[in-house]
């Protein structure tokens, strides 16, 4: 069964109030339990605790595997609890043989891309392991050093770290990293984007050989599998979707809007949606942070979370969202895989992203613990060559959404649709846009660059 939004053969633009729907809670995904998994009474207590009833699909498949002591190499989207599929069996190895880790030193590695999503894995390892007393740290930068340095000191059973960090505390030596028995690299793919792979392959030189591996992300590109293909020995290999399909419980709409008109369209959207988080994604950092002060100016409160913010900021504008003090987040695609955030009704593209696999992960921040969710993109002229990427890649046209009162864009009202522009050159295509592929003086491509919970589990 396809787990796309299928639009009408015949897409026609119509005129659509844009008060969104609110979500409906989805039926469980599956009728297993975690006791069936072979999981210690002590892990299902944590599991009831946090509130799960029933394990997804990846963690039906993955948990079985990691309890067996095998690598696994698994691909599932965003919001399907990878996090759980791996964090659980750890657990249960882990206590089930007992050892000090060394001073400065770590029984599990856990590397992730960004701080928030570092800090979710810490927070999930925590709330599992809190009835098997298990230690856990957590190493990323935008923080000063002292305290990840006095956590590491008695040594920890998991340490959780971005590549960045981790190879400064390894020069100052004051993380080792030579009793390593499990790996774990989360969200591989957008490591590789990051341009994480030099240090990823200078972290796991210092590791053990012997040791068990476990390499999870949304999608695999050849690079990421080149890569997994050295680091894994005879891995159980576990798929539970396509690679780079969107979730099937998520509305999708664009609206084709001048790229002066963004900041009516938002607003409206927004002052017609029912109560409930929205995350609203920008291209750039500026960006992010000009939508916010217009949206404050049109009465609207608004945070935004991005690579320039400090760690605090980025912590209390996270935790703002979360509590539902804000109702409206505004992020750079920094937060499309380092947010998990229950309630996300609905997420709005201000900007299309240039890569289309961020479209995939972007608005699977929403229909998250088995709810519906919505996602609408704003498509400015320039921007549709962005979306016809991101259509082929999901394999559905998105439809069309117009919103009442909104100038109609002064381009087409529709785009080219990729079945309608067969030797069609480049006609349709915005001006000044290159052909996909072509490079410009810089040799950069113009196209599309190689990507290098019932409540469920996280």
């Amino acid at each position: 069964m396809s787990n796309t939004i299928e639009a009408p053969s015949t897409m026609t633009a119509t005129t659509v109030s844009p008060t969104l729907p609110a979500p409906a809670v989805a039926p469980p995904t599956t009728s297993a339990t975690f006791e069936s998994l072979g999981l210690a009474p002590a892990l299902l207590r944590a599991v009831a605790a946090e509130g799960y009833t029933s394990p997804t699909p990846i963690q039906l498949q993955a948990i079985p595997h990691v309890l067996a002591g095998r690598d696994v190499q698994g691909i599932a989207q965003t919001g399907t609890g990878k996090t759980a599929a791996f964090a659980l069996p750890i657990l249960q190895r882990l206590a089930a043989e007992r050892r000090q880790p060394p001073r400065g030193g770590c029984r599990v590695l856990v590397l992730s891309p960004t701080r928030e999503l570092a800090s979710q894995i810490g927070e999930s390892f925590q709330a599992y392991g809190s009835t098997i007393g298990c230690r856990v740290a957590v190493i990323f930068g935008g923080v000063p050093k002292g305290k990840q340095v006095r956590a590491m000191e008695r040594g920890v059973d998991v340490l959780v770290a971005t590549p960045g960090r981790l190879i400064d505390h390894m020069q100052d030596r004051t993380v080792r990293l030579d009793h390593v028995e499990i790996l774990v690299l989360d969200e591989a793919d957008h490591m590789l984007d990051l341009g994480f792979i030099i240090p990823i392959k200078r972290i796991v030189a210092t590791i053990p050989s012997r040791r068990q591996t476990l390499f999870f992300s949304a999608t695999m590109p050849g690079e990421i599998g080149k890569l997994a293909g050295g680091m894994l020995n005879n891995p159980a290999h576990v798929a539970v979707t396509p690679v780079a399909t969107t979730a099937e419980r998520i509305e999708q709409a664009v609206v084709f809007v001048d790229q002066g008109q963004k900041r009516h369209a938002l607003v409206a959207l927004l002052r017609g949606q029912a109560d409930g988080r929205t995350l609203v994604f920008s291209r750039t950092k500026h960006g992010a942070d000009k939508i916010v002060k217009n949206l404050i100016e049109s009465g609207l409160p608004a945070v935004a979370i991005h690579g320039n913010k400090s760690q605090g900021q980025r912590e209390r504008a996270l935790e703002d969202f979360k509590n539902g003090q804000t109702r409206v987040l505004v992020a750079t695609d920094i937060a499309a895989r380092g947010i998990d955030v229950d309630g996300i009704h609905h997420v709005i593209n201000h900007d299309l992203p240039n890569v289309p696999e961020s479209y995939v992960h972007r608005i699977g921040r929403t229909a998250r613990a088995g709810k519906d969710g919505m996602a609408i993109s704003l498509c400015a002229g320039d921007e549709r060559s962005f979306l016809r990427d991101i259509e082929k890649l999901i394999r559905a046209k998105v439809p069309v959404l117009t919103i009442p009162g909104l100038p109609a864009a002064s381009s087409h009202a529709e785009p080219p649709r990729e079945d309608n522009r067969r030797n069609e050159g480049n006609r349709g295509r915005p001006q000044g846009q290159k052909p996909q592929g072509q490079h410009n003086r810089g040799g950069q491509s113009q196209g599309r660059h190689h990507s290098g919970k019932p409540r469920q589990a996280a």
